[in-house]
């Protein structure tokens, strides 16, 4: 057995390489290493819209069960509800079934411990243990096994928590929501329309197999459209889980993560609230942001890709808030984790104080092409095929040519068995054509395909 979690917990196709007899092990493996710290774990569960859901919550819980502790079902819900959930409930612990943006036929388990955050290195290597070696576990009896219960009022307390993050009304605005045919379908519109905006929400009609189809943070053109037709201020897109937003202005352009947060760190700036002016990124992050933030005096810090390692750095150093250019932000002093709709939120607020249109907010921060290619390759093959010869010689002679104005990051997936390909610089032609080359490699060297 591989390493199971990766940049954001476990994931895999459900009932396949995820599968039931390892949900069980998991949540066995989970409870034991709590029950360290707690004689019975509360663990809090929730789900998004996949039909594999019900599935794997009834393997972990079962695990879970059977080794002493208790779960309390939150439903269908965000991600972030999750996390800030397990500290109102204090919970012991909380697991959240979802693949994030990625389609219904996978599945996964994110964890987070009871201060709402993901779980340790060292405690997600305890797990990994457990299961893999199949220690010894306890095997309680009669009134001590666990038992599930309903935590009835888990959408109406996390909904109460992101009301309370708006610090104006969004009277006359007109939004438009795609929620990805997942967990924020049936919370999204309330909330925005409870904030006191005019909301048009689509994708919100979850059926087990649409979640991210064509739709949400990944495919934001459906969004595009509706802003552009219905003359809304804004569109907002989440993914699956709800953890990452991307933004559609009123022009029908999109706001990546990158121009989102730096949006909100100007505004931080200008007001203050920006510890050491100083704002988090990645190495994925626009050249172009960069640039904009030097020249508003704000620091950048980089991190690797993933929003655990972001979440890191701002506790490191005690930062006020960071983000990735896929629409991860974290607001430290608000949440532990990345939340679309308080994102969403945050950026509202920003909008309705400055009295401009998005588009205006939007266009402060330059934004220079960027080309990616993601290739696929086994998960085996992936460290050989990262550390090719041919591949690193051509990557070193792109990022030659490519001088000051650019450069090139190759990366493996975290959550996938791909290679990202990515190159940044001013001549977006030159950028496809150099990215190809270097893909080719990977295709030729290492059986790689291109994905689509």
């Amino acid at each position: 057995m591989g390493e199971l979690f990766g940049t954001d917990g476990v994931r895999g196709i459900a009932n396949g390489d995820l599968s039931l007899e390892l949900a069980m092990r998991m949540g066995q493996a989970g409870a034991f290493a709590l029950t360290s710290e707690v004689h019975s774990p509360r663990i809090l569960i929730g789900t998004d819209t996949r039909k594999s859901a019900d599935m794997l919550f009834g393997a972990l819980s079962a695990g879970i069960c059977s080794i002493g502790g208790d779960v309390v079902y939150a439903g269908v819900i965000p991600t972030p509800a999750l996390a800030y959930l397990v500290r109102l409930y204090e919970a012991d612990a909380a697991v959240m079934i979802s693949a994030s943006h990625n389609l219904m036929e996978y599945n996964g388990f994110k964890w987070f411990d009871k201060r709402g955050y993901k779980l340790s290195d060292s405690l997600e290597a305890q797990i990994e243990a457990l299961i893999r070696d199949g220690c010894p576990k306890p095997r309680p009896t009669g009134g001590l096994v666990g038992r599930v219960t309903r935590a009835k009022r888990a959408a109406l307390d996390y909904t109460d928590f992101l009301l309370k993050a708006a610090d104006c009304s969004l009277l006359g605005m007109r939004l438009v929501l795609d929620c990805a045919n997942g967990a924020a379908s049936d919370l999204a519109k309330e909330v925005f329309s409870k904030l006191g905006a005019t909301v048009l929400s689509f994708s919100d009609e979850p059926d087990g197999y649409n979640i991210n189809d064509q739709c949400g943070s990944t495919h934001p053109e459906r969004l595009r459209q509706l802003v552009s037709e219905t003359c809304a201020d804004i569109g907002f897109a989440f993914d699956g889980d709800a953890d990452r937003l991307i933004a559609v202005d009123e022009r029908g352009r999109i706001v990546d993560g990158d121009r989102i947060i730096g949006i909100l760190a100007l505004d931080y700036k200008k007001r203050g609230l920006l510890k050491d002016d100083t704002l988090v990124i990645t190495v994925m992050s626009n050249l172009g942001l960069k640039l904009k933030l030097n020249e508003a005096g704000i620091k950048t810090e980089e991190t690797a890709v993933g929003d655990r390692y972001v979440l890191e750095r701002i506790l490191e150093k005690g930062y006020s808030f960071g983000g990735e250019q896929s629409g991860h932000i974290i607001f430290a002093n608000d949440h532990t984790t990345g939340d679309g709709m308080l994102s969403a939120i945050k950026l509202l607020n920003v909008v309705k104080h400055s009295g401009r249109r998005f588009s205006e907010l939007a266009d402060e921060i330059p934004i220079y092409p960027q080309v990616l290619v993601n290739v696929i390759v086994d998960e085996q093959a992936k460290d050989a095929a990262l550390n090719d010869k041919d591949l690193k010689e051509a990557a070193c002679g792109a990022e030659a040519a490519l001088g000051k104005s650019g450069r090139v990051l190759i990366r493996k997936s975290g959550t996938e068995p791909l290679i990202r390909i990515m190159l940044e610089g001013m001549d977006e032609n030159d950028l496809r054509a150099r990215a190809g080359a270097l893909a080719h490699i990977l295709i030729t060297n290492h059986n790689g395909r291109l994905k689509g």
